[in-house]
């Protein structure tokens, strides 16, 4: 196979990889009735003035499947990041004891599980769209490579395996997604 389609053959299986990343990223905020320090990702504190991630200004802890614990390094940011919890609006209301700052995770209606089943399998749909966006690319990519002493056959065998690729990652993508899907419905 031509060196320049193996390129861009790396370059496709390198997006992929990202966009697998980042769907298991999103299905691991969607929660699942069980506390998970994950939960808390994406939440930043004023920390002297600037936005600090959560993680980097307090130790997260789960003592158990319904609970969360956030203890601060420095006992003056309990007040700021029991504000940046409240406004992250992630449905559950911090509990403020003046040394740690504790969760607990609602057990989930029937209805409500259902809701996320929804949120996970839109969520497995976008994985799935930028994963074929990026065939899409990389056959056009391929095509290009046509005047540039690539054969015919060449650019077909490289959208073959372009193909085989994207067909992977989909798989990937419904694993992740019906491994989400189970742990919701499981109560």
């Amino acid at each position: 196979m031509n060196d320049l389609i193996k390129k861009q053959l790396q370059d496709a299986q390198a997006n992929m990889d990202k966009a697998i990343d980042h769907c298991e990223a999103e299905l691991t905020k969607i929660r699942a009735g069980k506390a998970s320090a994950g939960m808390l990702d994406g939440i930043f504190v004023d920390y002297y003035g600037s936005a600090t991630a959560l993680s980097q200004v307090a130790s997260i802890n789960t003592p158990d499947a319904r609970t969360l614990l956030v203890q601060p390094w420095e006992k003056n940011m309990l007040v700021p990041i029991e504000r940046a919890i409240m406004e992250a609006n992630i449905g559950i209301n911090p509990q403020n004891d003046g040394v740690v700052i504790r969760l607990v995770v609602p057990p989930l209606t029937e209805e409500r599980r259902k809701d996320l089943v929804k949120k996970v399998k839109e969520e497995a749909e976008r994985g799935k769209i930028t994963v074929r966006n990026i065939r899409k690319d990389a056959n056009e990519k391929i095509k290009k490579l046509k005047g540039e002493s690539v054969s015919d056959d060449e650019i077909k065998t490289g959208e073959a395996e372009v193909q085989k690729i994207t067909d992977a990652y989909i798989i990937k993508v419904e694993k992740h997604s019906e491994a989400k899907e189970k742990d919701i419905m499981t109560v």
